[in-house]
C-alpha cells in the first residue's frame, strides 16, 4: 500500500493522464480515485476540488519536467534541449488537454484563476533555471529576466500548435536564436539601412 508523498504523486500523475485522455469537463474525483488507487477522501482531504487538484497535478508535471533540464554548458544548447524536452510532450494528449483547459477556463472562475496562478509562476518554466546556470557560468549578467523569454517561447510555441506546423528542432533553434537569446541578452541585431 502507497502512503504519503507516493500517494500524493499517484493522484496528481492519475490527474495528469485523465486531462490529456478525457478533458477536464469529463474528469470526475471518482475517476481520480480509481485511477490512482486512492480514496475520495483522500484526495478532497488535500485538494478542496477539482480546479485545486488538476492546478497541483499541472505544477508537479512542469516541475518534474524543469528538473530534467539537462545542463549542456551553454546557454543556447540549454534553452535548445529545454525546448525540444517540452514540445516533445506536445501530442494529441496534451491537445486535449489544453483545449479543455482553455475552454473550461471560460466558465469556471476558480479553475481560471488556479490556471492563470500556474502559468504565472516563473519557477515552473525552464527559463530560470537555465538562466541561473548562465548566470553562474558567467554567460548572461546577475539579474537577467525571464519572463518575457517565457512568454515569447509558449507563444511562439502555441502558434505553432494552432497552425498544424511542426514543432521541429530547426523550428526551437530559429526560436532561441533569433528571439530568446536576443530577449536575454538584450543584443539584438542592427538592421542594416
Amino acid at each position: 500500500m502507497i502512503r504519503g508523498a507516493e500517494r500524493e504523486q499517484a493522484i496528481l500523475a492519475a490527474t495528469y493522464a485523465l486531462l490529456g485522455e478525457i478533458g477536464y469537463a469529463a474528469i470526475t474525483m471518482d475517476a481520480v480515485a480509481a485511477r490512482a488507487q486512492a480514496s475520495k477522501a483522500t484526495i478532497y482531504r488535500r485538494w478542496p476540488g477539482k480546479p485545486a487538484l488538476v492546478k497541483a497535478a499541472m505544477d508537479a508535471h512542469d516541475a518534474e519536467y524543469v528538473a530534467e533540464i539537462p545542463d549542456t554548458g551553454t546557454v543556447r544548447d540549454d534553452l535548445i534541449a529545454a525546448l525540444v524536452a517540452l514540445t516533445a510532450q506536445v501530442d494529441e494528449h496534451y491537445v486535449t488537454m489544453m483545449t479543455g483547459l482553455m475552454h473550461a477556463m471560460r466558465v469556471d472562475a476558480e479553475l481560471a484563476a488556479a490556471l492563470r496562478e500556474h502559468v504565472a509562476d516563473e519557477d515552473l518554466g525552464p527559463f530560470r533555471t537555465v538562466v541561473e546556470r548562465a548566470v553562474a557560468r558567467g554567460e548572461l549578467p546577475e539579474g537577467t529576466a525571464t519572463e518575457l523569454a517565457h512568454q515569447v517561447s509558449e507563444g511562439q510555441i502555441m502558434r505553432r500548435m494552432f497552425l498544424g506546423a511542426p514543432l521541429d528542432r530547426a523550428f526551437l533553434t530559429d526560436l532561441v536564436d533569433e528571439l530568446l537569446l536576443p530577449i536575454l541578452t538584450r543584443t539584438f541585431p542592427k538592421e542594416e539601412r
